[in-house]
């Protein structure tokens, strides 16, 4: 008897690109009990539906099967490698060249939950306890760099370790940073130069009336937009902070592998 059909299942095309990266031993391995291919979608329907570990449905892997291949994907740092594969790609197809030389940097405090709330912080701005997640996302708003801290850390204070991935990712590309007030500061702009990128301030202007589309900045807000849509990522549930930041890859595996897809059929 066929399982029925999930809206966050991963499509025969999607399957194909993906494979590769997922399969960290044979198919024919004698301890594979549960098909890979069923396993990721499980994991998809999870991070999409925000639902705990042991909601997982019952035509689905076991949820314990599902939870132990995602840790070992996440250590094997495959979905940062299906986004950087992927990324390259799109960019191509945008006609940008294939590593970016310039990146956004900003953060957004998720609430803490009695899984996380043990290595929470308090943001005072957001008047929010819970953990806080800085990213660096290139002019298209896919995913180069990401960092998890308590919510009471000062975004300048990331400014170094998100340099260091973006430089790393993208071969030394990048030259600037566009960034919000909360990273003004000598330290943060030396530390961005010793990296060979310079921050540039996108401030907000003086007379500001209701809403205002800021020029680069609005480019990660569109980012975390697109993360809000899976409900995993709305709060932080893990107790792990690497587990957040293997979901926001996941999550951004599944956005930009669609929209790949997508262009392939279109060229078709």
């Amino acid at each position: 008897m066929e399982r029925k059909a999930y809206p966050t299942d991963v499509s025969d095309d999607e399957w194909t690109f993906v494979a590769p990266y997922l399969t960290l031993m044979s198919e024919e391995a004698p301890q594979r009990e549960h098909s890979l291919r069923e396993v990721f979608n499980g994991l998809r329907w999870l991070v999409r539906s925000g639902a705990s570990w042991r909601m997982m449905p019952h035509d689905l892997p076991p949820w314990a099967a599902v939870y132990q291949q995602t840790q070992r994907w996440i250590d094997a740092g495959v979905f940062e490698a299906i986004v950087d594969d992927l990324r390259t790609l799109l960019r191509l197809a945008a006609g940008r060249k294939e590593t970016p030389t310039a990146v956004i940097l900003d953060s957004r405090t998720l609430q803490s939950t009695p899984e996380s709330g043990g290595r929470a912080g308090y943001d005072g701005g957001k008047r929010k306890k819970g953990s806080k997640v800085h990213v660096a996302v290139d002019t298209l708003g896919h995913l180069l760099g990401l960092v998890v801290t308590p919510a009471n850390e000062q975004d300048r204070s990331q400014v170094q370790e998100l340099a260091q991935q973006v430089q790393e990712i993208t071969g030394e590309t990048v030259e600037i940073a566009f960034v919000d007030q909360g990273y003004t500061g000598e330290q943060a702009a030396q530390e961005a130069a010793v990296e060979g990128i310079q921050l540039e301030v996108v401030k907000l202007p003086e007379a500001k009336k209701g809403f205002v589309l800021l020029p680069r900045r609005w480019v990660v807000e569109r980012s975390f937009a697109w993360t809000g849509r899976f409900r995993r990522l709305t709060r932080d549930y893990e107790r792990l902070a690497q587990t957040l930041v293997g979901f926001h890859f996941v999550a951004f595996a599944v956005i930009m592998l669609r929209r790949f897809v997508d262009l392939v059929r279109q060229s078709a």
